[in-house]
């Protein structure tokens, strides 16, 4: 089929819809904003018409079953205030173990041996400085982080915080890998070179698993691999792949890492983070930063003057988890459960993302990576994600060109006023993330339509 034969036929609302067919999803499942709601410039607020959200990558859409599960935690509290730690009228469960079954729903999620291997905990910066106090254990010649350049700020600040705690200089401990030149993503064969470069001195090695910027998903079971071949500690910032893409942490011998789940997992702004750590760590009792709920729960009200830590990621639990986040997240992994696990998901997700790349690079606006550093004079964009749909997960990144022109902005402000929800990244990038749980195909259609459309009224 010619190209423009193709771009025809993709094009068409009667393929979005057969592909929709081929791929059901679980929209009715979730709270989709209406375009009113949302409260962008030159909108009506009572437009009720249904945004087309794909901003997931940045925070889930509700689940419908939060709000009930919510309330039902806010009726108990009122109605047997601390009681409500030990026994429930309603039959739901106690306080004191609310997290216990959402760590067996996550388990699969990230796979996990069992629910020994992840605890539901904190938040992701805190998290992960927990886990950097148990495992990152510098010596005097095995001291550096080997990190990627660019991650997101947050883990960059920890990173350099844990360094100065440690009385190191962040610039001689802290390896910041970058793309080559004129690329945007990390190639895995320069990854793994730096590793065995760097094999005398490397104490930790630690990657986001998708990067937040580039929507690059890292090859974690050949990084984690060649990492703890030289002696490393390898842990990851799973932020955005938990509930996004297959993992098979366990298999993979990963040492720990941290996830939030405010993202694919649906839990809500600021939800509760979780946490894994390989079963082979259950019982070593290494030193790490303690708290009351990470003892022996059936010592734990005993008031013990020593800690006797729980066998697993439980054990790195400090203090009672919220119970409001966590049951909104049990609300989201419970329809994940319903969906057949990520794995299942995983096949919609493809077909979504990848039906997204293929209208955006048949667009009179699409300009190759090559062509982009050859610097654009007409308005357009490129695609920094990779190209090749196992190495991303449902995100992809637009950047807009030319740089500094003011382009992404007017593009990101038409989309908002059209009811399409991604989100900005400077410089230029906006973040379009069909999510497999409530996302369609005629919804991206429309959205590279409206996309398109924007251009038309675009003066620099």
């Amino acid at each position: 089929m010619s190209d423009i034969g193709f771009k025809h036929k993709i094009k068409s609302k009667t393929y979005a819809e057969d592909l929709d067919a081929k791929f059901p999803g679980f929209k009715s499942e979730f709270s989709i904003p209406t375009i009113g709601a949302l409260g962008a410039n030159n909108t009506d607020p009572n437009d009720t018409r249904e945004s087309i959200y794909l901003c997931g990558n940045s925070l889930g859409l509700m689940p419908n079953s939060a709000n009930a599960a919510v309330q039902a935690e806010i009726d108990t509290w009122s109605k047997q205030g601390v009681t409500g730690h030990f026994r429930r009228q309603d039959k739901r469960e106690p306080w004191v173990t609310i997290d216990n079954p959402v760590s067996e729903l996550l388990a699969p999620v990230v796979g996990a041996a069992d629910a020994s291997e992840v605890s539901v905990m904190n938040t992701l910066t805190s998290n992960l400085h927990t886990m950097f106090a148990a495992f990152y254990k510098p010596t005097a010649q095995r001291f550096k982080i080997l990190f990627e350049k660019k991650a997101f700020p947050s883990d960059n600040y920890a990173l350099q915080s844990q360094c100065q705690m440690h009385g190191l200089d962040p610039n001689e401990t802290l390896i910041l890998l970058e793309p080559r030149s004129g690329e945007y993503t990390l190639r895995t064969e320069d990854i793994l070179a730096k590793i065995e470069e760097e094999k005398e001195s490397l104490a930790m090695v630690f990657f986001s698993g998708i990067q937040f910027y580039t929507g690059q998903f890292f090859e974690i079971e050949k990084i984690t691999s060649k990492g703890k071949s030289v002696g490393a500690i390898v842990g990851w910032d799973l932020a955005h792949c938990t509930g996004n893409v297959p993992l098979e942490l366990h298999k993979w011998e990963v040492d720990f890492a941290v996830m939030c789940t405010y993202k694919y997992l649906n839990a809500g702004p600021g939800g509760i983070g979780a946490i894994f750590v390989h079963k082979k760590y259950a019982n070593d009792n290494r030193p790490r930063l303690a708290g009351w709920w990470g003892n022996n729960p059936f010592t734990r009200f005993q008031m013990l003057d020593y800690f006797d830590a729980i066998p697993g990621a439980a054990g790195y639990k400090m203090s009672n988890p919220s119970v409001l986040n966590t049951v909104c997240l049990r609300a989201s992994l419970e329809i994940f459960q319903k969906a057949g696990g990520v794995k299942a998901l995983r096949l919609r997700s493809l077909s979504l993302t990848n039906y997204l790349y293929d209208l955006l690079v048949q667009s009179d606006y699409y300009r190759t990576i090559e062509e982009s550093n050859l610097g654009s004079v007409t308005p357009g964009f490129t695609i920094i994600s990779p190209s090749r749909p196992e190495e991303r997960g449902s995100q992809l990144s637009l950047l807009f060109l030319p740089i500094g022109k003011g382009l992404m902005q007017h593009v990101f402000s038409k989309l908002e006023q059209k009811g399409v929800v991604g989100d900005e990244r400077q410089p230029d990038v906006i973040r379009l993330a069909p999510t497999a749980l409530y996302n369609d195909h005629y919804e991206v259609l429309e959205a590279v339509d409206i996309l398109e459309s924007s251009f038309v009224s675009f003066s620099d």
